[in-house]
């Protein structure tokens, strides 16, 4: 059995990287953000992995299909086909569901196509996304769509005077033009003033032919209603994904629960149709946890074959932390966490091996309890025969490894090597930042702050919470934690923050990552920087900018040239004329103390943190550094960043706003183990600046750090919602009927 050979690799930042992987095996990289551990797994072994997957197929199909470039590297052989399970939230429309991505809803329409009584049909009567099975009130979404009038007309006005709200309905439009030439209407009278039957006609009448004028003749239009009209342009149809329909319904469509299935999607017969008592909706909206249990119970000999399946994906479900989901959440709703969470539960149910399975930092958004329970899923994915690669920086991930890919020593031009392969005993010695880090486990402190008064939280229902009251003290870092689904995002991103909605809110939000998006652009850098640029050269600021003025004609400022192929797959190569570097030449002879603005986006955050005197952008430079990012170029596209860059990038930004309170959503998403310790010394200078931090957060080196926890649970979803402990750190080791207690324990042990 091959391992998979990687010959010089020279993506980004990496260094011509040479290495094996053993297939069949659990691998994991890890080293510091920016180090190069996504360059080789994702835009080296992935890339290339799909590309020639891809090269299986004609010409005409590969041009209808995702494109990937070839990877910057001598060879990399022996692949096999790789199936990549990242943070990209699952999306979708509202006919997909927790249900039907998991292929679980498939299984209970089979099994109530058989048992339910009485019957119903075949598997597709039970579905809400067929004619068969939806509701006709409906169409199988739950709920009604119905035309605001309110925001659609403006009753104070007359036709003539514009009464009309809707998208094309103006003054001297076509559609305009149907209703006031229909010879219905008194066109100079208020709506308001219309009688019952004219408003009746105005919104659903259907009447005869109205004749309007063109350049070529008179064209016959079909009179209808405005209600009947929109409704069949914008409500009655399949699909939702044409902006113009999504515009017009965020504008003018209000949504209710359907009066006529009572959101359960489907038709009479199908909610009619029953198993020991219950239709299949109601099984849907139980949570995942409970439905295992009643599942359980439905015996007979066509039905085990069929509960069989259905309790296996089930138990997947509730083992990786989302019992606390129903089948009937829409998959839109989902986080990032939780969506890649969803992908590996369908692909535990594949049948195939010998397949390569990536994951990006599966563990993300998990508490330590959830995430044994991850280790178990990536243990049985390797276990049937495949190869599981994984990009993490968890110390228990790390731990079960039969394969450990160490990439350092440090991140951007300091990092691109590989530092250590091997096993896990073997990285404890090694010497490098991660194995100093799993041999050196930080211990709880023992000495907290002194709150300077607290924020209080009364009486807190929202979703899962259950008349929660709760004081978050200032002046101290204070961290919220507790099982996925246990209510700490609600508690404290939609209920504190209703209340104190001044608060800096550093959360998990996008960062744009376009190519013309960059360090020096998204803090405001770029800004001062073409400012003093300007007053250097007397000239305008725009010349110094590569998305506007200042662009190379040739390649609009992007530094490289796209040419497309047709059938075969295009080609990106650098600008001829400006020869990557995105400005005019003219551009590049204007300079501030001898250098360019292209020498200036070439520099790291430290280097111009030396070069630049001037106050503000030494205060934005000094962010970027305080955050762990000094060796960042500032030119450097957002899109090439790692997702704990792209965190702490944000970070850096809210750290120059000026507020008392500062809230942050996991903050140690994406980061290193000694990354997290940077990041605890920015906390810890908040705090020490006279602010109040709040930290939603699993990380137990967080917890340990924190002056006071708020640990919320016991589980998640209806088992959650309660506040199970409040303290400092010290007397949450001795805390029962904690999960974090528990887990906080054995990682101070």
């Amino acid at each position: 059995m091959s391992d998979i050979e990687i010959t010089n690799a020279r993506e980004n930042n990496l260094r011509n990287v040479s290495l094996k992987i053993p297939k069949r095996q659990i691998t994991v990289f890890t080293g510091v953000s920016g180090s190069g551990k996504s360059s080789i797994v994702f835009d080296t072994i992935a890339t290339e992995s799909q590309r020639l997957l891809n090269e299986t197929f004609s010409s005409f199909a590969r041009n209808r299909m995702p494109k990937y470039g070839r990877p910057d590297a001598d060879a990399v052989e022996n692949l096999s086909a790789a199936v990549v399970i990242g943070q990209r939230r699952i999306g979708g429309n509202s006919r997909s569901t927790v249900g039907t991505i998991t292929d679980v809803h498939p299984l209970l329409r089979l099994l109530y196509s058989r048992e339910g009584r009485p019957y119903a049909g075949y598997s597709n009567a039970f579905s809400f996304n067929d004619p068969a099975g939806m509701c006709p009130g409906c169409q199988g979404l739950g709920r009604r769509m119905t035309l605001d009038l309110d925001r659609a007309v403006d009753r104070t006005k007359s036709l003539n005077e514009g009464a009309l709200l809707l998208p094309g309905a103006g003054v001297g439009t076509w559609l305009w033009k149907m209703y006031t030439t229909s010879g219905l209407f008194d066109n100079d009278r208020k709506l308001a003033d219309y009688t019952e039957r004219e408003w009746e006609t105005l919104l659903h009448g259907q009447g005869p032919g109205v004749s309007l004028k063109t350049r070529g003749g008179a064209v016959q239009q079909r009179y209808e209603g405005l209600v009947t009209r929109f409704d069949r342009l914008y409500v009655n149809r399949d699909g939702e994904s044409e902006s113009g329909r999504e515009a017009a319904q965020l504008a003018f469509v209000s949504s209710a629960v359907c009066p006529v299935c009572r959101g359960a999607r489907l038709n009479r017969a199908a909610l009619d149709s029953r198993i020991e008592g219950r239709n299949i909706a109601e099984l849907c909206a139980m949570e995942i946890g409970d439905l295992v249990e009643v599942v359980a119970t439905i015996t007979g000999p066509v039905a085990e074959t069929l509960t069989a399946a259905i309790m296996e994906r089930l138990r997947h479900l509730v083992s990786i932390g989302l019992g606390y989901l129903s089948l009937d959440r829409e998959t839109s709703t989902l986080s990032g966490g939780e969506s890649q969470r969803i992908k590996i539960v369908r692909h535990l149910g594949g049948g195939l091996t010998d397949m390569t399975y990536i994951f990006d930092e599966p563990t993300i958004g998990l508490h330590p309890r959830d995430v044994v329970r991850m280790n178990g899923l990536l243990r049985k994915l390797r276990d049937k025969g495949n190869t599981v690669i994984v990009v993490e920086h968890d110390r228990d991930v790390i731990e079960i490894a039969d394969h450990v890919v160490d990439v350092g020593p440090y991140a951007g031009t300091r990092g691109g090597e590989i530092v250590y392969e091997g096993g896990v005993a073997g990285l404890r010695e090694s010497g490098t930042l991660t194995g100093r880090h799993m041999r050196d486990v930080r211990p709880p402190k023992e000495t907290f702050r002194e709150p300077t008064g607290a924020l209080t939280v009364t009486g807190a229902n929202a979703r899962n919470l259950k008349d929660v009251t709760v004081s978050f003290p200032t002046g101290v870092l204070a961290v919220v934690t507790g099982v996925a689904g246990s209510g700490k995002s609600t508690l404290v991103n939609e209920v504190f923050l209703r209340a104190h909605p001044g608060a800096v809110v550093v959360d998990q939000s996008a960062v744009g990552t376009s190519v013309r998006s960059t360090p020096a652009t998204y803090t405001g850098l770029m800004d001062e920087v073409r400012g003093l640029f300007a007053r250097a050269a007397g000239v305008s600021p725009s010349l110094f900018s590569f998305n506007s003025e200042g662009a190379c004609p040739n390649c609009q400022g992007l530094g490289v040239v796209h040419v497309d192929l047709a059938f075969m797959e295009g080609v990106t190569s650098r600008c001829g004329v400006c020869r990557g570097r995105r400005f005019k030449e003219e551009v590049l002879r204007h300079t501030l103390r001898g250098r360019s603005v292209l020498d200036v986006l070439e520099m790291t955050a430290a280097q111009a943190a030396d070069f630049f005197t001037e106050p503000k952008p030494r205060r934005v430079l000094r962010a970027l550094n305080e955050v762990g990012l000094g060796y960042l170029r500032l030119g450097q596209p957002l899109s090439s960043l790692s997702g704990g860059e792209c965190q702490r990038i944000k970070l850096a930004s809210e750290l120059r706003k000026t507020g008392s309170v500062y809230v942050m959503d996991e903050p140690t998403t994406g980061l290193h183990m000694a990354d997290v310790e940077h990041l605890l010394t920015v906390m810890d200078g908040l705090v020490d600046a006279g602010n109040s931090v709040i930290v939603i957060e699993h990380n137990l080196d967080v917890v340990k750090n924190a002056d006071w926890v708020i640990d919320l649970g016991p589980e998640g979803g209806d088992r959650g919602g309660t506040v199970v402990f409040e303290g400092t750190p010290g007397d949450l080791l001795k805390a029962t009927g904690s999960l974090t207690a528990e887990h906080l324990r054995r990682s101070a042990a």
